[in-house]
């Protein structure tokens, strides 16, 4: 079964995956020279222009606080990519906790805060159990915390980054799956989700904004309808049609940041969806090759664009990697072919 919000969980991963060897890239002439037009998903090259891994540092506390492992010899090194040893349609390490938050929820037939967040330090604690080289400050924090005892629930910190909102789409669409067992994952919970790792008011805020919008686009409500109603907060509808008619990388890199930090980075998200409310693969082509922090968008951009499209082309699922850690469902096959 693929419903609208199986598919809004499939769209931010497949707008990770293409946006994975550009992610971060603030330059956009660098980006072009290294990626050409990006037209799907690619293989990172080893080096990264824009990198910040060499003025990087995480040095963990004791044992508890080992989640670095193998990759801790590439930190501090200039030109290091944070995704170098991915392949082109793979996922980053957030949306690869999102996979694991779904299909944990489903198997355990409901959410659990507690049983999450024992879950993540266990994966997070695994040396092998991910690829990437770099570790967003959020994860560092948490783990920094608990090795000096924190209690995990109590772990996270005050983090403004889009990164929040990568695991939104995975646990709505764990609630769907398990509506006919009338479980229902609520606004409450999703909002306690994300405050484990990200206690901060516009992470909280734009959380709730893509529930209700992927809520109302489920219940047959249009795209942009959905938008003016839920984020009205973040801008109005002459604003997005102003952005609408701008080139992508006027919209994100002049008229918005490309950077990670809220809201901008939300609002950002909203406009490239509205522009590209009735076309999946060139809204999120479109996030990618604007650089910055566009892994992250992707969260909304591929999430929002996914629950509107009548379904999502066949190659960004053909060819997404994850697809098979989905198909490892024990409860039921959510995506079977």
């Amino acid at each position: 079964m693929k419903t609208c919000l199986q598919n809004a969980f499939l769209g931010s991963l497949a707008a990770d995956a293409v946006a994975l060897p550009v992610h971060w890239y603030y330059n956009t002439k660098a980006l072009d020279r290294d990626y050409g037009s990006l037209k799907g998903y690619l293989k990172p090259k080893s080096s990264h222009p824009d990198s910040i891994l060499w003025r990087s540092h995480y040095k963990p506390r004791n044992k508890t606080g080992e989640i670095l492992h193998d990759q801790a010899e590439f930190w501090g090194r200039r030109e290091v990519h944070y995704h170098q040893f991915l392949e082109a349609g793979d996922n980053t390490i957030n949306y690869l906790l999102a996979i694991e938050l779904y299909l944990s929820t489903i198997r355990a037939g409901g959410y659990n805060p507690e049983s999450w967040i024992h879950q993540y330090i266990d994966l997070m604690q695994t040396p092998g159990w991910h690829l990437d080289t770099y570790l967003e400050e959020y994860h560092r924090a948490f783990f920094d915390q608990l090795a000096s005892g924190t209690p995990p629930l109590r772990c996270g910190i005050d983090d403004i980054h889009i990164g929040g909102l990568s695991a939104v789409p995975a646990l709505i669409a764990a609630s769907d799956a398990l509506r006919d067992e009338a479980t229902y994952i609520d606004e409450e919970l999703i909002r306690q989700h994300v405050a484990l790792t990200h206690k901060n008011h516009e992470v909280d805020r734009a959380a709730l904004a893509m529930a209700r919008i992927l809520n109302s686009v489920a219940g047959g409500d249009t795209l942009r309808d959905v938008i003016l109603e839920h984020a009205n907060g973040w801008i109005g509808e002459k604003r997005l049609e102003k952005m609408a008619s701008l080139e992508d990388r006027q919209i994100i890199g002049q008229y918005y940041s490309p950077a990670c930090y809220l809201p901008e980075s939300f609002t950002a998200s909203l406009c490239l969806v509205w522009k590209y409310s009735d076309n999946f693969s060139e809204g999120i082509l479109a996030n990618a090759r604007c650089g910055g922090d566009s892994c992250h968008r992707g969260a909304v951009v591929g999430s929002l664009l996914g629950a509107a499209a009548p379904d999502i082309p066949a190659y960004w699922l053909q060819n997404l990697k994850s697809m098979e850690r989905l198909r490892c469902d024990t409860l039921k096959p959510i995506f079977d072919d």
